[in-house]
């Protein structure tokens, strides 16, 4: 059989090297990019965050949308199988802090050279700098390039999202799905920043909150995430704020709040405060809230409840100091929206999963048609899960594609 793999990212190059194990076959892998893996390069920092050697329930906790789809190709090709993978193509392998698996060499470009070698190994036809135009289905596949035209028994598309398109994810894969029949979810950045209408936030560019509670409110469901979160000029960014991105990326208008002091209880707090003020009766609101607060963050706060930043502590009523507390625990980061789609590390959205074969990953409206990782509408928080389900439905494209004879 003649085979093509569209897209030469980790999906991509993992289906091609599996097509290629599974039997006899002529496997052509089409990168319009100079070389493959351009994205897998950035990712993890240049480190490349590989997968996460954690238990199979809490993979399938981290996965944001349509976890249920993924059991079969996960299961048949698990982070354990993953990193045995990786380790026989002579890429050595650890794990850090939460369960995250890097390349011991710390880059990237070692994962993508393994990757190609093995795909060069397997007599891998590799077609850099060669774009798909067009895509057709007569009585086989129709592929057209810039440079050529190929007729194929089989195709997997492996073409990415929308983000990052300096890396060549231009969401060229959507539109042949289109073109074939196929439902698109709306796509949108995931892991991205999410732009806050709080006041003065030029103030607080570049300020870190550490270990608060992020909280997102939307008609379903009420989210939240704990952790660091990084301020800048537009909204939030950081950990706990990416992932919460993807939960509310598909909602018009969620309410958005933080908790500043999620370890200690109103009661806890007013008691605190009290102590503050006794201990420091004649100093200013501004100087009390220092105690609580970081000092860059304080001016804002009083603003938003129009407290009176000279005013003596021992003048501060109960109601004001009810407020302060109802602040602390629920300050508002009013939403705007997502930070440009462009930013986002992973891409919401794409090819209906219900079109799709979950065992296999062939479509369900075209025979001999694959799609693989984020072409679909499946997507994770970071931690190595999307690269683990690009992988994993990588994997069983191409063993599903090379282990079926021609019909």
């Amino acid at each position: 059989m003649k085979i093509g793999v569209v897209g030469g990212g980790p999906g991509g190059m993992m289906a091609a090297i599996w097509a290629a194990r599974s039997g006899n076959h002529e496997i052509h892998l089409f990168e319009k990019n100079e070389k493959l893996g351009k994205k897998l390069f950035i990712t993890g920092k240049g480190r490349c965050n590989l997968c996460n050697d954690c238990e199979d329930s809490y993979f399938f906790e981290q996965v944001v949308n349509n976890s249920s789809f993924l059991y079969s190709s996960y299961y048949t090709f698990p982070p354990y199988q993953t990193m045995e993978f990786f380790e026989s193509l002579g890429l050595h392998l650890k794990v850090e802090r939460g369960n995250r698996v890097f390349p011991k060499s710390d880059h990237s470009s070692d994962v993508i050279k393994a990757l190609q070698k093995e795909l060069e190994k397997q007599g891998v036809q590799i077609h850099l700098k060669e774009e798909v135009k067009s895509l057709e289905k007569k009585k086989n596949f129709v592929l057209g390039t810039n440079r050529n035209q190929y007729e194929l028994d089989k195709v997997i598309l492996a073409t990415g999202g929308i983000t990052y398109s300096s890396t060549g994810s231009t969401g060229d894969g959507y539109v042949w799905a289109k073109h074939f029949g196929h439902k698109l979810i709306e796509t949108r950045a995931g892991l991205v920043g999410i732009k806050t209408n709080q006041e003065k936030k030029e103030n607080l560019m570049g300020l870190t909150l550490k270990n608060v509670e992020l909280y997102g409110k939307t008609k379903r469901k009420t989210y939240r995430f704990f952790g660091d979160l990084l301020l800048t000029h537009y909204g939030i960014s950081g950990p706990i704020a990416l992932s919460m991105s993807s939960y509310i990326n598909r909602e018009k208008n969620p309410e958005i709040w933080v908790d500043l002091k999620p370890a200690l209880t109103k009661e806890q707090l007013d008691q605190r405060m009290q102590r503050e003020i006794q201990k420091q009766s004649n100093r200013s609101l501004q100087k009390i809230m220092e105690t609580l607060l970081p000092k860059s963050l304080v001016g804002n706060f009083l603003s938003q409840w129009n407290l009176d930043h000279e005013k003596k502590a021992n003048q501060i009523t109960k109601e004001e100091r009810s407020q302060i507390i109802e602040g602390l625990k629920k300050y508002p980061l009013p939403y705007k929206g997502l930070f440009q789609q462009d930013t986002g590390i992973i891409t919401s959205g794409g090819v209906s999963v219900k079109e799709i074969d979950p065992s296999t990953m062939e479509s369900k409206k075209v025979e001999g048609l694959y799609f693989v990782g984020e072409m679909m509408d499946v997507d994770a928080l970071t931690g190595g899960f999307n690269l683990q389900i690009a992988f994993s439905t990588g994997h069983l494209a191409g063993v599903s594609v090379g282990s079926e004879e021609r019909k």
